[in-house]
């Protein structure tokens, strides 16, 4: 589990490893019933007190994300949370708001964001028009 901490962005420490963790959760990056580090392990991986790391734990027990098992460990929760649905909505909302903001400050329509993410999607699927995306962007 590889969680990053930043102390100059203002977010809380607990809050960070909230939001990475289910961040990895509805990427699939964390998978049902597994097991995630301790929390004297976290703690000390991220140089930060095991109270901040019960605390971000205790949120994300509540919400379903990760049970415990006494003596045994803290798992990822092996029902298909609600919440890796609507995490996973909320992240690419989140990118599509910022994507829309930087366009409108461009001077992009809606159309021409939806031929562009077209074609990207094209490129990405290996599919028909790749050759004529590749060539269209190297004419701009």
């Amino acid at each position: 589990m590889n969680i990053t901490i930043s102390t100059k962005d203002g977010v809380p420490i607990y809050r960070q490893i909230v939001n990475q963790i289910r961040y990895m959760v509805a990427s699939g990056l964390l998978l049902p019933s597994e097991e995630i580090s301790p929390v004297r392990t976290l703690a000390l991986k991220l140089n930060v007190t095991p109270n901040t790391v019960v605390k971000a734990y205790a949120e994300l027990e509540a919400a379903g994300v990760i049970f415990k098992r006494r003596g045994a460990g803290t798992y990822i929760s092996d029902e298909q949370s609600p919440l890796a649905s609507r995490e996973r909505n909320r992240i690419i909302k989140v990118r599509i708001d910022a994507l829309l903001a930087e366009a409108h400050q461009l001077d992009f329509s809606a159309d021409d964001l939806l031929t562009l993410f077209k074609q990207q999607q094209a490129l990405l699927d290996g599919g028909a028009g790749s050759e004529e995306n590749r060539s269209e962007d190297n004419n701009d």
